[in-house]
């Protein structure tokens, strides 16, 4: 094989055998350079009947970069980015702060999550929810074609144009039907942002959110924010309310709006480029958080009031603001169907494994809870999922289609490491 390869007793091998929060033992860890040679990894895993995983930077949660006694495909070695205008080539390999960094002189900045090593891979495939979410839409919404590896080795072209329904199911599908090994994007002219970060008293956290809510309802679609609720660490710790903001602009009155929520504890406000707003990501040793979200259309008063009640030890909330531009695009355009969001809820247990289970009975009570306030959920951001975690992310219609995609272009399971569509998959043979 001319695609290079490492197995278990290499020198490399510990550096590339897991992913970011999940270790593994696979057999085969194949690091290609080009499409030809993802084929070739493809086409060893497919003839040997091994199990695949495919990672561009390793960081979804539910650990589907690695495997035990399978095949990595590791896109690391492919990450190109060409720039030409506002248009863009992205290799999946690429991580985002080197996206962000290499437009930067361009005047150019794509919404792309919040974490300077995540992938460009994972990500887009699976949506794309970043700190310009509400001015310029999911990073999908900027995929203009993209080159995809299937489970045959064919290497396809895929666009409005041309493997339209391909096309459809790798914009917020995951990696259902092949491995994307190019991105051709339209990059919308941005080139500052104006980044704030107001911290609040955790006495009425309600309050503070519910207020928060309605100024981001008539707020300028060039601010994004988020709501964070960190847990108390230690015994002498309390609790913590942040409201974090990015303004698409140097303007501090765009984010001076979430300046008045209640009792302002601290602040910080800077103008930066894009890229410096995405943040390094780290565990302690040892930590496997279980993270799990959910969309919503209309963030109710009860709603709030359930997620600030919740009393769950080493627990994070979040409330992400998005809506805008993402709302304006059709739900049957991408395989990511949840256009009416207004908010995503997400909640992350803290700690590792052995620290879960005396308080899982408290983190089901919150979600029972919260069930009839949300519709929805975002795939990239869930490391447990079951049948309703997956139902929520593909509504029927979705998973019907993307299932008819996968039947086609992955008969025989292939791709196994991604949510599994419940809607007509075909078992592995």
């Amino acid at each position: 094989m001319s695609v290079d390869v490492i197995r278990p007793g290499d020198p490399s091998y510990e550096q590339v055998s897991g992913s970011f929060a999940h270790s593994g033992s696979p057999a085969h860890v194949f690091l290609p350079r080009s499409a030809a040679e993802v084929a070739e990894a493809v086409g060893f895993a497919r003839d040997g009947g091994l199990e695949l995983s495919v990672r561009s930077g390793g960081h979804h949660g539910a650990g589907y970069a690695t495997n035990d006694g399978g095949v990595i495909i590791d896109l690391s070695r492919l990450n190109t980015i060409e720039v030409d205008g506002d248009r863009v080539v992205i290799e999946p390999g690429a991580h985002w702060h080197q996206v962000a960094e290499t437009l930067a002189p361009y005047g150019l900045a794509l919404s792309s999550g919040d974490t300077r090593s995540v992938g460009v891979g994972g990500l887009l495939v699976g949506g794309g929810i970043g700190w310009l979410v509400r001015k310029y839409g999911l990073t999908i919404d900027h995929v203009t074609a993209v080159e995809v590896v299937t489970a045959s080795g064919e290497i396809l072209r895929a666009s409005e144009a041309e493997n339209a329904d391909l096309f459809w199911a790798v914009r917020g599908g995951g990696g259902q039907a092949g491995i994307v090994v190019r991105f051709e994007l339209v990059v919308p002219r941005e080139t500052l942002v104006t980044f704030a970060r107001y911290t609040y008293a955790a006495d009425d956290i309600a309050s503070v959110l519910k207020t928060w809510r309605d100024v981001m309802r008539t707020a300028d679609e060039g601010l994004t924010s988020t709501a964070s609720i960190f847990p108390a660490f230690g015994p002498d710790g309390s609790p913590s309310l942040s409201i974090a903001a990015a303004y698409a602009g140097d303007d501090h009155s765009g984010v001076e709006v979430l300046a008045g929520l209640g009792e302002l504890v601290d602040k910080e406000v800077k103008v930066v480029p894009y890229a410096e707003v995405l943040e390094e990501a780290g565990l302690p040793p040892g930590w496997q958080p279980i993270v799990r979200n959910r969309l919503s259309p209309d963030l109710s008063d009860a709603a709030i009031d359930t997620l600030a009640a919740a009393q769950v030890p080493l627990m994070y909330r979040e409330v992400r603001f998005i809506g805008g531009a993402l709302n304006r695009v059709a739900p049957e355009a991408t395989a990511f169907a949840h256009r009416d969001a207004e908010v995503m809820i997400s909640t992350v247990l803290l700690g590792a494994p052995e620290d879960h289970p005396a308080r899982l009975e408290a983190f089901e009570e919150l979600w029972a809870g919260l069930r009839p306030h949300v519709k929805g959920a975002y795939g990239n951001f869930i490391t447990h999922p079951d049948a309703d975690d997956v139902a929520e992310v593909y509504p029927a219609a979705t998973a019907e289609r993307l299932a008819a995609v996968k039947r086609a272009h992955d008969p025989g399971g292939l791709f196994s490491r991604n949510l599994p569509i419940t809607a007509g998959a075909v078992p592995r043979d």
